[in-house]
């Protein structure tokens, strides 16, 4: 009896102590070797002794040593997500995450995010993830033409994929959205509702995907005889210089009746400013924009919008890089997908 007693309290001083293999080994009553081999899912480890040492290692909570991972495999099991923190707005770093982290959920890789701004040097947190070896593969953004972080990550033979194409010969990961088709299909949209003044509220010029956007919007403009009403600012301008110039824009005499915008945030700031100077949305002018969360026609249903699936991204990224990380051809893993229009009847 005593000596139950006593078992019992061995066990319930194991499970408050934070669970190592030797905890899981104590629990099941098997060797540490054995527990080691059934969560690798090795092949001579009969099912149901691993069924046994993973239920007991969910019920205790057990998570691998980082520490003693990478001083047995030189791995740290951490996908990096390089992430600017200016991209929080309406969702995008939160979807993003959420779609990497569902793929990650099966694999021994988590995502540990390093935040940096665009406003500074791009290479700083690629160098810091390189120079430390804090990460087995990375995913950066806001990819330009002939990016700097692609060549480096490249030459140090780090797995990475972007959110993003390069037109730099770099072969590498990625995933993207279609931004010409958006910008193409963003002006169609507002010629057959008779606009033929067209403003583009694009993508800074030193990212990929503004070229992409104004391809599409040039494009289209010449195919259906529109003309384009120029803007001082791009989606990147601080929100409240965006609206000031914007409102100005739609008080001139030289205003536009369209509106193509690159951004669910500035597209906020565009409505604000038609609003406030005095034009009704849907009747004086029409606005195009591009969101990752269906969220702008619950503030004006009027605005036409394209939805980019930020959440499919970063599930296609998180495999991309994993893939790499197993030695995948790096051209077999890229991926595009499409501007998707709830209401195609607009």
């Amino acid at each position: 009896m005593a000596e139950a007693y006593e078992g019992d309290r061995a066990r319930l001083a194991a499970m408050r102590e934070r669970p190592t293999l030797k905890t899981i080994a104590f629990m099941t009553g098997l060797g540490i070797t054995t527990v080691s081999r059934a969560l690798k899912d090795a092949p001579d480890i009969g099912a149901e002794t691993k069924e046994r040492v993973r239920m007991v290692a969910r019920q205790l909570g057990y998570q691998p040593n980082r520490a003693g991972v990478r001083l047995r495999t030189g791995k740290t099991n951490v996908i990096a997500l390089v992430l600017s923190i200016d991209e929080e707005i309406m969702g995008f770093s939160s979807q993003m995450i959420f779609g990497i982290s569902e793929v990650l959920s099966g694999t021994p890789y988590h995502v540990v995010v390093t935040p940096h701004s665009h406003s500074k040097d791009p290479m700083l947190p690629v160098r810091y993830i390189l120079d430390t070896g804090s990460a087995d593969g990375v995913i950066i953004s806001r990819i330009e033409p002939d990016d700097p972080r692609v060549r480096l990550l490249e030459e140090r033979n780090m797995p990475f994929a972007t959110h993003g194409r390069t037109s730099g010969g770099v072969v590498h990961p990625y995933h993207d959205f279609d931004n010409e088709a958006f910008g193409y299909t963003a002006v169609e949209k507002l010629v057959k509702r008779g606009r033929r003044r067209i403003a583009l509220l694009s993508p800074p010029k030193s990212l990929t995907y503004c070229a992409h956007t104004r391809a599409g919007f040039d494009r289209a403009l010449k195919g259906c005889d529109a003309s384009e009403v120029p803007v001082s600012v791009d989606i990147d301008t601080p929100l409240a210089d965006l609206n000031g110039a914007m409102e100005a824009l739609m008080r001139s005499p030289e205003r536009p009746d369209g509106i193509v915008c690159s951004s669910s945030s500035a597209a906020i700031a565009a409505n604000a400013a038609i609003e406030t100077a005095g034009l009704k949305l849907g009747h004086d002018v029409d606005l195009v924009s591009k969101q990752g969360l269906p969220i702008l026609n619950w503030i004006r249903p009027e605005i036409i919008t394209a939805l980019e699936d930020v959440r499919l991204a970063g599930r296609e990224l998180a495999k991309a890089v994993i893939a790499r990380i197993d030695g995948i051809s790096p051209d077999l893993l890229q991926s595009i997908s499409q501007p998707a229009w709830p209401d195609e009847t607009r």
